[in-house]
């Protein structure tokens, strides 16, 4: 059981869970991004431990245990219990290193077992149909969303580092009406800096979104962000931008519940090495720091493979035997 605090403290579980995500944004560079979505795993945790009179610190074992079960039982995602879990592995080692507690009491627990699941792609002519949708519209909104496009799907960037990109990531000439860039150079998960090459086309749709770029500056004010916006990030938000890619698929004919910014992403990874790219080049291009998170997409490729040997493939279909003509009989 564990140890009840005579006086359990919220406020003290919110000081430890504050100085934790200060260690993680500090000393591991953790994103925005990932700093809220620890925030929203540890706080469904102290709700359930504040209701079990008790905070943080007195947590032991068995009461981690308990708020796994608890998890599953409501429905939770075994991924998802297995992410919560690692946000509290990460947590109680951090107050362990501090002193704050003699042990980390999810050292010994295992991770719920989840099965393979393989990231959503597009076939290649969904994505075609797509950017055409965008190219149709010549309002300055549909230039930027086929700018935006061409660098989400033709760099594989993640839609965090697509909004959040600078101005100043493009090199131009002629008066700042032409991208010339190669290259990006994206900071990304874990304040990672990699490099990313600049298509051709991207290139073009980029110096078509310059020419219209101040539409979206509000009263012609300066802003540092290539696709600015009013709101308070001073950037158009992932969830703004998941709205105009769903709005695209409809006029591609596409179901839009099948799309998100991260599909285009996985799309790229899984198209360049049906395309033969080498798997390090593309774990290097995603910003992958394990080789092995790569790799998902080598059974992605495989299903597809498989696939078309099926359909296409003379001694794999399914045909009706036909008689010889001139059977040899006794």
């Amino acid at each position: 059981m564990p140890r009840r605090s005579s006086n359990p403290s919220p406020s003290s579980d919110s000081r430890y869970f504050e100085q934790f995500m200060e260690m993680m944004v500090a000393e591991r560079g953790a994103s925005k991004n990932t700093v809220d979505a620890y925030r929203r795993d540890l706080a469904d945790f102290s709700v359930f431990i504040i209701k079990k009179s008790t905070d943080v610190l007195a947590v032991d074992r068995a009461l981690v245990e308990q708020f796994l079960t608890h998890l599953s039982r409501a429905g939770i995602a075994a991924r998802t219990v297995a992410r919560k879990l690692s946000a509290l592995r990460q947590l109680f080692e951090f107050l362990y290193s501090e002193k704050l507690r003699a042990d980390n009491p999810t050292a010994t627990i295992a991770t719920p077992r989840m099965g393979r699941q393989l990231p959503k792609t597009l076939e290649l002519n969904h994505v075609s149909a797509l950017l055409e949708a965008a190219r149709g519209d010549s309002s300055p909104k549909g230039i930027r969303l086929q700018a935006m496009m061409e660098l989400l799907y033709g760099a594989g960037l993640r839609v965090s580092e697509l909004v959040g990109l600078k101005l100043s990531a493009l090199q131009v000439k002629d008066g700042g009406k032409t991208v010339s860039t190669d290259f990006l150079v994206i900071r990304g998960k874990g304040n990672k800096e990699r490099l990313v090459p600049v298509h051709g086309k991207a290139r073009d749709a980029l110096s078509r979104y310059l020419e219209v770029r101040q539409v979206f500056l509000t009263d012609k004010n300066p802003s540092p962000y290539l696709f600015p916006y009013h709101r308070a990030e001073g950037y158009i938000t992932r969830q703004q931008f998941g709205v105009m890619l769903k709005e695209l698929a409809v006029k591609a004919h596409i179901d839009p519940e099948t799309l998100s910014p991260h599909t285009l992403r996985h799309s790229f990874a899984s198209h360049l090495l049906e395309g033969g790219a080498d798997l390090r080049v593309i774990q290097e291009l995603l910003g992958h720091s394990d080789i092995s998170t790569t790799q998902i997409y080598t059974h992605v490729a495989g299903e597809r493979l498989q696939k078309t040997v099926r359909e296409n493939h003379p001694l794999a279909r399914h045909r009706p035997q036909k008689k010889p003509e001139h059977e040899w009989q006794e």
